[in-house]
């Protein structure tokens, strides 16, 4: 792994292969960007030799986090069963057959598409059954409008592609021939999409709740993270970096289970709580396969 980080494989501080001077006799100052790799290559090795225990079972857990937030979801409607009819039929003027057809389908699929999931079996069927679950939600509740929500479930659906992802490369592994080209450029545009959409969560964070200098520096912090997930920059160290962000955040923000049973916000904790867990889960499984080809991590390997 230390091969192919930071400068090796630009022949840096070797013979100039025409004749000219080398780059350490020009002087041996490394640029910033040099600098920055060189620091989080060495944070990223000592958390691979933290990690190295629970690296195998990494995929699984981000499976069952990324999937948690519709299990959740399905026990809730069947718990508030009429809370949920009364809602659709009063405030979103359903008709009551449909109200109930609605609740009935989205329990179906997303306890059948969850378990697929945790499970690897035809994970794009699930993959694409839980994308409309989402979509579907945010139209019947009327949620569509609703800006943090619509963040959340952009960052819930970018978790949900890195699954698809994830499944092609373990597809890919277990057959003896290589894949076309065209399927490894699918990953790949998935790997990318999938990282784009988890980073939108914490521009939602940025635009809710108030300000303070804690906030502020959490903010910064997971903006700088967001941007080396994007484009693919020490992607694995800035993944776990949002991963703790994220965790400590939902633990002191969203502990619902410290609330009354009645209390009026703590189905939204609940709620909030079991979204960004799955979120975790999307990062978990970017921090085990890695940013993919369309990367700076990647081109840094080829040139």
């Amino acid at each position: 792994m230390a091969q192919i980080r930071g400068t090796a494989g630009y022949n840096l501080g070797g013979q100039n292969t025409f004749g000219g001077p080398s780059m350490g006799d020009k002087g041996d100052d490394p640029s910033p960007l040099d600098a920055i790799r060189q620091q989080t290559s060495k944070i990223e090795d000592f958390l691979d030799t933290l990690s190295d225990p629970v690296k195998p079972y990494l995929p699984a857990i981000g499976r069952f986090l990324i999937v948690v937030t519709f299990l959740e979801d399905a026990l809730r409607i069947i718990t508030q069963w009429s809370d949920q009819l009364l809602y659709l039929h009063d405030w979103r003027k359903i008709p009551t057959g449909l109200t109930h057809l609605f609740l009935i389908v989205n329990v179906l699929a997303m306890v059948s598409c969850s378990v697929l999931v945790i499970a690897r079996k035809y994970s794009d069927y699930a993959v694409g059954g839980l994308i409309g679950v989402v979509v579907t939600q945010a139209l019947g509740y009327g949620l569509i409008f609703d800006l943090n929500f619509f963040l959340r479930n952009l960052s819930v659906m970018g978790g949900l592609l890195m699954v698809l992802s994830d499944s092609w490369v373990r597809k890919s592994k277990a057959f003896a021939g290589l894949p076309s080209v065209d399927e490894k450029d699918r990953k790949m545009y998935f790997q990318l999409a999938g990282r784009v959409l988890l980073i939108f969560l914490f521009i939602g964070f940025v635009f809710s709740g108030t300000w303070s200098v804690w906030r502020v520096i959490v903010a910064l912090l997971g903006f700088v993270a967001c941007v080396m997930v994007v484009v693919g920059f020490k992607a694995k160290f800035s993944a776990i970096m949002l991963v703790v962000i994220l965790s400590i955040f939902n633990l002191l923000v969203n502990n619902f289970w410290t609330l009354h049973e009645h209390h009026p916000h703590k189905d939204f904790a609940k709620y909030d709580f079991f979204q960004i867990l799955s979120i975790v889960g999307g990062l978990l499984l970017l921090v085990n396969s890695g940013p993919g080809k369309y990367s700076i991590d990647e081109k840094k390997k080829v040139y």
